[in-house]
């Protein structure tokens, strides 16, 4: 997962936010916890049932990762629009790698639904839920670390990941998926 910029940087009013974002090398750690996220959401909220149940739900993480990839990249380039910016392809292009973590997040939890079989796990869903939680927690927590943040706030930033993906957890028990 690489972008321009520093993870968690803020801009400076005056600093447009798609201009001079072409540093690589660094992760979009906000991005990465996001898509951990949503990845755990579809997962949590699917019913995914009929001839192909894993499939399905495997198209569905990646096809929904990449639709929220599009409008973030959408968001943000119209937002410099309506601001009176000028956004060149090559600054568009920009925002689409820096917001790539969102649909990198997908991947391990649809490789959760791939392998599950052969983990004895069967066709449910749990096991790519957790990896979606844990990842979600690790990117947290390591885009604390590099922000440079104490280790309570890092604590802190572990912790609150921990009790949003528990919430979906207990959510898709509670619906019975």
């Amino acid at each position: 997962m690489t972008v321009p910029g520093p993870a968690y940087r803020k801009r400076a009013p005056s600093e447009p936010a798609v201009a001079g974002e072409e540093r690589r090398g660094r992760t979009d750690y906000a991005g990465a916890v996001y898509g951990s996220l949503l990845a755990a959401s579809v997962i949590a909220a699917s019913g995914v049932h009929g001839e192909h149940p894993r499939l399905s739900l495997i198209v569905l993480l990646l096809v929904t990762g990449v639709v929220f990839w599009a409008a973030h990249v959408y968001a943000r380039v119209a937002g410099e629009r309506e601001a009176g910016r000028d956004v060149s392809w090559r600054q568009v292009r920009a925002v689409g790698r820096h917001e790539w973590s969102i649909v990198e997040a997908a991947a391990l939890p649809a490789l959760a639904v791939l392998v599950s079989p052969w983990l004895g796990t069967g066709e449910n869903a749990w096991l790519a839920l957790g990896v979606a939680v844990a990842q979600q927690v690790a990117w947290a927590t390591l885009g604390a670390r590099r922000a440079g943040a104490s280790p309570r706030q890092i604590l802190v930033e572990g912790s609150v990941n921990l009790v949003l993906g528990l919430l979906i957890v207990v959510a898709k028990a509670a619906v019975g998926h």
